[in-house]
């Protein structure tokens, strides 16, 4: 395994920032690693990445203590912190070579310019970092772990301050840093993680809370799916409570209903005959697994 996580915690006064959190991630692996603020996502990486050392339990990446051989498990990996530091009066290329020579690329010249074209830097690369918008900083942070060629990446919000376009060749990127490298990355949109993912990890108030593929999360609960119903009037909830076999219903607004169920035919055909009786005109009536937000929410919202 390139990251073995074994009862991490991390401890402040009486407050668990992690919980002996386990996982393991494999190469050619992309984990999205998803959580509420606070719930510990962050610190985590920065002990999977031997910025922080842990209370209890070990990291191993790349089969290397982190613990014990931090300079070696670095060597490993490529990390894009949280924060994204910066020498704001360096040039780019400047910059980048730093790093490079921080690392002992034996070529940087090269891999500087090949870090900077595929992190599409190209059109700012003669700029100053502090000269640079927050989403071309961002393409320099990912553009500093991607220099020394590291089997495996700890990725910290890699898309915040990117503009729509900027995301999708940033999601690209790290679609193609997946095929040869481990990514570990974690992000606040579930979108981009469904778009890039296989595989997610959850956790809350610093316990794992799930570590499983986005098709099985989907389906957590023993072959469930939803029927989405949008009518043109708003009606009474009562109308909807004694269709079987319901598991929940929501509102999402006052003329569209979820109902989850195990038998979504047997639903779509009650709800027809409830709007021919009460003469309701249905605007749209679809059928679907539940979304990675909607797990999300789930996770992360009961009490635990």
């Amino acid at each position: 395994m390139s990251i073995e996580v074994r009862d991490l915690l991390k401890q402040y006064g009486e407050q668990k920032a992690v919980n002996l959190v386990s996982f393991t991630v494999g190469k050619g692996e992309i984990v999205g690693f998803l959580g509420p603020n606070g719930a510990g996502k962050s610190t985590t990486m920065k002990m999977i990445t031997g910025y922080l050392l842990p209370d209890k339990g070990n990291v191993r990446v790349c089969g290397i203590d982190v613990s014990t051989d931090p300079l070696s498990a670095k060597r490993k990996i490529g990390y894009l912190p949280e924060t994204n530091p910066h020498y704001p009066d360096m040039y780019v290329r400047e910059y980048l070579s730093f790093v490079a020579g921080v690392h002992k690329v034996s070529d940087s010249k090269n891999a500087v310019e090949k870090v900077i074209a595929l992190t599409g830097l190209t059109p700012e690369s003669k700029k100053k970092v502090g000269q640079l918008s927050k989403g071309y900083k961002q393409r320099v942070g990912l553009a500093a772990a991607l220099i020394h060629d590291p089997e495996v990446l700890i990725l910290d919000e890699p898309t915040s301050g990117l503009d729509p376009n900027q995301i999708i060749e940033i999601r690209n990127v790290i679609k193609e840093q997946g095929l040869s490298k481990t990514v570990l990355f974690s992000s606040h949109i579930l979108q981009e993680v469904e778009a890039v993912c296989d595989r997610v990890i959850i956790i809350h108030k610093g316990n794992l809370v799930a570590d499983d593929t986005l098709a099985n999360l989907r389906n957590t609960k023993q072959g469930e799916q939803v029927v989405t119903i949008r009518f043109s009037e708003t009606i009474d909830a009562s109308l909807l409570n004694n269709i079987h076999p319901v598991q929940s219903i929501s509102c999402q607004d006052e003329n569209t209903w979820r109902l989850s169920t195990t038998d979504p035919d047997a639903v779509r055909k009650q709800v027809l005959s409830i709007a021919v009786q009460h003469q309701f005109n249905i605007l749209s009536l679809q059928t679907g697994q539940n979304s990675l937000e909607e797990v999300f929410r789930e996770l992360t919202t009961a009490k635990r």
